[in-house]
């Protein structure tokens, strides 16, 4: 029998002394002080089951200050057996106070089963005993994580009757409650309730906005909080760059970035993370590795985001640079780490290196892939033209496949002009779901390039009977601090602006340098190359792109930011101009960068 962790048993001496032990003398004079000292000394579960022990035999194990100490600890890291442990201690308590229960529904809401947190407090709500802010913070937590909408807006309704509806602790998680839950218009009247919201308000309703995709609105509320007076934080700083990184906005980042090293923000390594993640994406790589390189103190996530950042913009020879960086600075890297190296590896076909990090991911680091990592080496596979090899990866994936990595393999079929597996690969989506639009659209097209315009009209009948709706392209640029947004279309039907008229002059010039639309790209049997042309000339790249041209000085960088894939003509278009007008161009399209100049692009076609 191993012997116990905690020599409690042997405080009595075996042999015979005429001085009493000095461990034995203190807990013949103060028991319960010593034992209240020792339980939070404990480094396991086992060891606070010894402690208990003894309790018993000192007749104190129903004392309420030690099986507060017993709650207390096996809440601080809660496990399926310390939440277990932790309940049974609570009930023996006979009147157990408010404060009690709020550390067990602190546990429950941190660990694996929220939701008996609020089963829980619906005991104890009943025996009389009223809940304080903290409870309510603790409970509307538990509820985020489950999604449980309901029981949130019960809790709310509960937090009004009595009394903590503008409280500073209860209504940043009622936002963040909400937000969590998908509410989108909640967050917003909680918010407005709040007579004097401090910073932790804001940055809850700042949070809101960014996660539910209105980086506008966050922004704006940023300098709402500024004009107030109250000092914005490390959490304020972290959401407002990610809004400015899902904008693009480039200038307010740099500025944002001078109003951190102003109030001394740059020393939180997060705040730093975030500022490389945001110059990344908004396409100045230069940005990012200038921040990564003064940083003093770098963890696993700062050079995850360096990593992901040279990935994004194809330099995937320095993104695997990085990680033997990584690797001899004694840094461990994560799932993000492996997430940048493998989109590395697939952007520039190095498929045999992918597989290398792929296993040595869960052999050397005992990380297990996630649905991403899956993605991302059937991308891999599909780029290189490897489609059979794709399909039997996800076939044999010990999990169930997802969509988005069916559409993954979709898109390679296209880009492949594989019409055959691109048959069979729908038919698995449209087992999972059939109501997204842009499955309906590549195949679609791929029909149409192989001539199939009786599939072709049978899909588009389909989709409409679905109700599957195409995402319209949308680019937008950033010019004198303010984010300019174009659709695709926009013009077709006139031309009597100054970008329209712009824009048909550009192409002209195009022309002449070279440039030929490419017609195949717009799938429609019944009109002539002359209006495809058109359809092409339109398309949001080639707006936002001839906006750049025309509202900034020569020579200066125009950077676009695409909601889609970006079009293979406006590709085409964009290197010819970054040729004729000595301009650098980059494009962020929902996969990747494409820094074009003198008429190439960092790409090398392969994207």
């Amino acid at each position: 029998m191993a012997a116990p962790i905690l020599q409690l048993t042997s405080l009595s001496p075996t042999k015979p002394n005429t001085e009493t032990p000095r461990y034995e003398a203190t807990l013949a004079l103060e028991p319960l002080p010593y034992l209240l000292s020792l339980i939070p000394k404990c480094t396991s579960l086992r060891e606070l089951k010894q402690i208990q022990a003894y309790t018993i035999k000192s007749h104190l194990q129903n004392d309420v200050n030690v099986l507060t100490k017993v709650i207390n600890f096996c809440t601080s890291n809660p496990t399926t057996a310390s939440m277990d442990h932790a309940h049974r201690a609570f009930d023996q308590i006979t009147q157990p106070d408010i404060v009690l229960f709020n550390t067990m529904a602190r546990g429950y809401a941190r660990f694996d089963d929220p939701l008996r947190a609020i089963l829980m407090f619906s005991q104890v709500f009943c025996s009389g005993l009223l809940p304080d802010d903290y409870t309510f913070s603790s409970l509307l937590k538990a509820c985020a994580r489950v999604k449980a909408l309901q029981e949130g807006k019960q809790l709310h309704c509960l937090s009004v009757k009595l009394g903590f509806s503008d409280n500073i602790y209860v209504c940043p998680t009622l936002i963040n409650m909400y937000t969590a839950c998908k509410d989108i218009d909640a967050p917003r009247r909680v918010f407005d309730k709040i007579d004097e919201p401090c910073v932790v308000s804001y940055n809850a309703i700042i949070t809101s906005y960014a996660r539910n995709s209105q980086p506008n609105e966050a922004l704006a509320l940023f300098r709402e909080l500024q004009e107030t007076g109250l000092k914005p934080t490390d959490v304020t700083m972290l959401v407002v760059l990610s809004s400015c990184a899902l904008l693009g906005s480039l200038d307010l980042g740099r500025w944002i970035h001078e109003y951190v090293k102003k109030n001394g923000l740059d020393q939180y390594v997060k705040v730093n993370t975030a500022l490389i993640d945001m110059y990344a994406k908004c396409g100045s790589l230069d940005d990012a590795v200038s921040v990564f390189r003064e940083m003093p103190r770098r963890d696993t996530q700062a050079w995850s985001a360096m990593i992901v950042a040279y990935a994004t913009h194809g330099h995937g020879s320095q993104a695997i640079s990085m990680l033997e960086e990584m690797k001899k600075g004694k840094v461990k890297p994560d799932e993000i780490t492996f997430l940048g190296i493998l989109y590395a590896c697939s952007h520039n076909g190095l498929v045999e290196e992918g597989f290398e990090y792929f296993h040595s991911m869960t052999h050397e680091y005992g990380i297990v892939p996630s649905i991403k990592h899956y993605g991302c080496m059937v991308d891999l596979l599909g780029r290189a033209g490897r489609l059979g090899a794709a399909y039997k990866f996800i076939d044999e994936l010990p999990i169930k496949p997802t969509p988005i990595l069916w559409r993954t393999l979709l898109s390679a079929c296209s880009s492949q002009g594989n019409v055959e597996m691109g048959k069979q690969v729908i038919q698995r989506i449209f087992e999972l779901d059939d109501s997204h639009g842009g499955d309906y659209v590549i195949l679609s097209n791929l029909y149409a390039r192989a001539g199939r315009w009786d599939d072709v009209n049978y899909l588009r009948k389909m989709m409409i009977d679905k109700g599957a709706v195409k995402i319209p392209g949308c680019s937008s640029i950033e010019v004198n601090n303010v984010v300019h947004e174009f659709f695709s279309g926009e013009g077709v039907h006139s031309t009597s602006t100054i970008l329209h008229h712009a824009l048909d002059e550009l192409v002209k010039e195009l022309k002449l340098a070279g440039y030929v639309a490419d017609t195949s790209l717009v799938f429609h049997a019944d009109i002539e190359d002359e209006e495809k042309e058109i359809i092409l000339r339109y398309h949001s790249e080639k707006l936002a792109i001839t906006f750049g041209l025309l509202n900034t000085p020569p020579g200066t960088t125009i950077r676009v930011v695409k909601n889609l894939r970006v079009c293979g003509d406006c590709h085409n278009a964009a290197k010819f101009i970054s040729l004729i007008f000595g301009r650098q161009i980059i494009l962020r399209d929902v996969q990747r960068f494409h820094h074009f100049k003198d008429g190439k692009c960092s790409c090398g076609d392969y994207w």
